[in-house]
C-alpha cells in the first residue's frame, strides 16, 4: 500500500479543512484498507508555516519527513474571497522537488457556500512549477462544508454523493501512486541545471 499525506491548507486553527483532512484520513482506513501509520495529515491551521524560513527548523522540518515518506499528497484548498488560502500556496514556497517530485495529488476545493473551484484551478496554473507535483486529472470540490461530513453516516443527499465522489478520487489516487512509485525511482533528480521548472 502507499503512503499518503493529506495538507489541510486552511490558515485557521481548528477549521473545517482540517475537519475534511480527518474525514478523509479515516475513509482511506475504512474503505481503502490503509493503516493508521500510512496517513499522516499536515494540519497548516494548527501548525502554520512562517512567511519565509526562519533558520531553527520550525513545523518544516516535522512536515519535510511526513512528505518523503509519501507516496501520494491531497491537498485541501479552503477558498477565501475566491482565491486559495495564503497558508497553502504558502506551503509551496517551501516545498520542493526534493520532498515532492513525480508525486500523484489529489486537488480538493472547499467552501463555506457554492464555491470552491476556484483554488483548484489557480494551484493547477502554478503550485507544481518547482516541486514538480503531479496533479491527477480528478478533483473534488466540498461545497457547504459546514453542512458535510460530520457523521459517521450521511445526513443528507449531497453529503451521500460527496462521500462516493471522495471514496473513487481516492482510489483513483492510489492507484496512480502505484503507477508512478516506479517512475518516480528511475529519474534522477541532482542535476543542479534543472532544479526549478521553467
Amino acid at each position: 500500500m502507499s503512503n499518503i499525506a493529506i495538507i489541510a491548507g486552511s490558515s485557521r486553527s481548528n477549521s473545517q479543512s482540517a475537519k475534511v483532512a480527518r474525514f478523509m484520513r479515516q475513509r482511506l482506513i475504512a474503505r481503502h484498507g490503509l493503516q493508521e501509520a500510512e496517513i499522516s495529515v499536515i494540519d497548516l491551521g494548527s501548525y502554520p508555516l512562517p512567511l519565509w524560513p526562519t533558520g531553527d527548523g520550525g513545523p518544516w522540518s516535522m512536515f519535510e519527513k511526513q512528505l518523503l515518506a509519501a507516496d501520494a499528497l491531497v491537498i485541501l484548498a479552503p477558498e477565501w474571497n475566491g482565491m486559495a488560502c495564503p497558508a497553502v500556496s504558502n506551503f509551496f514556497l517551501y516545498a520542493s522537488k526534493v520532498q515532492l517530485a513525480h508525486k500523484p495529488a489529489l486537488l480538493v476545493g472547499v467552501s463555506a457556500g457554492v464555491g470552491g473551484a476556484t483554488p483548484i484551478t489557480e494551484l493547477r496554473a502554478y503550485s507544481f512549477k518547482n516541486c514538480r507535483l503531479c496533479y491527477i486529472p480528478e478533483q473534488l470540490v466540498v461545497r457547504h462544508v459546514e453542512q458535510v461530513l460530520n457523521m459517521p453516516e450521511p445526513v443528507s443527499e449531497d453529503d451521500r454523493r460527496l462521500r462516493e465522489r471522495m471514496d473513487y478520487a481516492l482510489e483513483v489516487l492510489l492507484r496512480y501512486a502505484d503507477a508512478l512509485g516506479p517512475v518516480r525511482a528511475t529519474i534522477d533528480m541532482t542535476n543542479p541545471a534543472f532544479a526549478n521548472g521553467m
